[in-house]
């Protein structure tokens, strides 16, 4: 899959953001594709003369695809939790009246707190994705015991139970 397509979906689900763009959201992609690395113990490079995502001559999976995406938006989320944070500690006043008009801003604590909120559920799917990719690409190390030899059954033996 492409990096602009990947870029493209994240814009989507994103819900299209005006202040996101998709050229952004690929740069993103390109240059932390360690992370992925990092989490799935994978080998992914970003080839030099295409620009797209691969691994020994594959094409970035799906399933990857949708991990590399979580991160994103993770990311995404850590931003708006920086920027209201930070407009939280210039915004002082929240209501004001005068002469029967009034004028509300917007509470940043609570918004920083809902921020929160939608990153750390994103962040827990991320772990179950990986946990998830993890537990489907193990194989076991080692088989113990003998297949070779049949196992004799005697159904009158007497054994020793309580």
């Amino acid at each position: 899959m492409k990096i602009v397509d990947i870029a493209d979906e994240i814009h989507r689900e994103l819900g299209s953001p005006s202040d996101l763009s998709i050229p952004a959201i690929a740069f993103y992609v390109r240059t932390n594709i360690g992370a992925l690395n990092n989490r799935l113990n994978t080998d992914f490079d970003v080839n030099s003369s295409t620009f797209e995502i691969e691994e020994s001559g594959r094409e970035i999976a799906p399933e990857e695809v949708v991990i590399i995406k979580k991160i994103y938006i993770i990311h995404y989320f850590d931003g708006k939790l920086r920027d209201t944070i930070n407009a939280a500690s210039t915004d002082a006043v929240i209501a004001l009246s005068s002469d029967g008009s009034s004028i509300k801003k917007i509470n940043k604590n609570e918004q920083s707190k809902t921020y929160l909120q939608m990153r750390n559920v994103y962040s827990e799917e991320l772990d179950k994705l990986v946990s998830a990719y993890i537990r489907r690409d193990t194989k076991p190390l080692q088989i113990a015991g003998d297949d070779t030899i049949a196992a004799v059954y005697r159904p009158n033996r007497d054994y020793n139970r309580v």
